[in-house]
């Protein structure tokens, strides 16, 4: 296990939870392996007739709660280790928003965008076909991820699909909604976040509008949460992309960012605001810091630097543990990825849940849902946080694991 991965976060953390629940010792041995681990080999066929074989693997964490559920994730710098990280996340965060699912979470070691799109889909294709007997409606749901979208899912839908003999639109989710996607997904982290996100302004005090808003990373949860905090009346003034930032303390227009990025690939060179860093970003003077990237961002080297008032956590696992002590005793509030960005997952239930019964919901009553799951999982977790004294994120995660670990207990233990 690396020093600091993404997996030695996640076990920290578990750990903390079950010191302060007094977790039954069983249990939490159970909790801290995942039920399994797969690793396949992917050849596929290149356009030049040449073979390479890709690395993929698909983690299953616990099923106690129901079919294991969780993205997938294409990108060079994929481990093991983050997709188990991953997968256990996933497990708290349904427990949280209390859908009837346990974690699981995939990942090949590849740069999408270095791949024409039929080499993508002949890789995705073999992906799909390693992991069949993992798979199903009742058994796994995969769902994109970073570097994953939903013509990904429509390639793994067809694959699954093909092999039964007939259309099974519920073997993955964040599906086109031609094929039984869901509306409001696509939107549905960034919007969860930024439900969240009034949540937490509303609870602390401070004036929803003219709040002072950095988002790290502008794909589509930071893009659909910039255009969605905007809407709600707060002022953007800081937003990256791997190629650096951009900062106006007068705020960004979210019209401007996306046209930017649509016309010149990234937000580089764009000419609404100073040139920043990722790392000048996140110590910018802002009021919420929403780190919309990837893990580890906020460390114990950088957490004294930052400047918000409260930290949501878009991204699974931007905060390192060291970071998180920092952030205690400064008492700067910050919300966890497990409760700020189960927007996804929830409508990937949702579009499971209509896939399953053929029946399909407006986006008006979808977003309406979603809200009502997000505002009272925050509920939840701010009572526990307060009646237990203990940080947002220990308050979540007790609350994921004591959920868990009573479905585990009432099941028992086979054989």
């Amino acid at each position: 296990m690396t020093s600091g991965s993404a997996w030695e976060s996640a076990l920290q953390q578990l750990d903390d939870a079950a010191r302060i629940i007094d977790l039954d010792p069983g249990v939490h041995e159970v909790l801290r392996n995942p039920r399994r681990t797969l690793e396949v080999a992917i050849p596929t066929r290149m356009d030049d007739g040449s073979i390479r074989v890709f690395t993929g693997y698909r983690v299953h964490h616990n099923t106690s709660r129901g079919p294991s559920k969780g993205g997938l994730r294409y990108h060079p710098a994929v481990t093991l280790d983050e997709v188990k990280a991953l997968a256990m996340w996933m497990t708290w965060k349904c427990s949280v928003v209390n859908i009837p699912y346990g974690g699981a979470k995939g990942g090949v070691i590849v740069d999408p965008k270095a791949l024409s799109r039929s080499e993508l889909e002949r890789m995705t294709r073999r992906y799909a076909s390693e992991i069949l007997p993992l798979i199903g409606p009742e058994r796994d749901i995969p769902a994109p991820d970073m570097g994953t979208n939903g013509e990904i899912m429509a390639w793994i839908m067809d694959t699954y699909s093909t092999r039964e003999g007939y259309s099974v639109p519920g073997v993955v989710t964040g599906k086109p909604v031609a094929i039984g996607g869901s509306k409001g997904r696509v939107s549905a982290t960034g919007r969860g976040v930024s439900y969240v996100t009034l949540a937490t302004l509303k609870h602390l005090g401070m004036a929803v509008e003219d709040a002072r808003i950095v988002v790290q990373g502008f794909g589509n949860v930071g893009n659909h949460a910039v255009q969605l905090l905007e809407e709600m009346g707060c002022i953007v003034v800081g937003v990256s992309d791997v190629q650096g930032g951009v900062y106006n303390p007068n705020g960004l227009s979210h019209v401007g960012l996306t046209t930017h990025v649509r016309q010149a690939g990234s937000l580089a060179g764009y000419e609404g605001g100073e040139h920043v860093s990722n790392d000048e970003l996140l110590e910018l003077d802002c009021d919420v810091l929403i780190p919309a990237a990837i893990e580890n961002q906020l460390t114990d080297e950088n957490a004294d630097a930052v400047k918000a008032t409260v930290v949501v956590e878009a991204a699974n696992g931007p905060t390192t543990p060291q970071a998180d002590a920092i952030f205690k005793d400064r008492n700067l509030l910050v919300v966890p990825d497990i409760l700020a960005n189960s927007g996804g997952v929830t409508v990937s239930y949702f579009e499971w849940v209509q896939d399953i019964q053929s029946y399909y919901w407006d986006e008006d009553e979808v977003n309406e849902r979603l809200r009502k799951i997000m505002e009272r999982a925050y509920v939840d977790v701010l009572s526990l946080s307060e009646e237990r004294k203990v940080t947002m994120r220990e308050a979540a995660t007790v609350l994921g694991v004591t959920r868990v670990a009573e479905a585990h207990k009432t099941r028992g233990l086979y054989p």
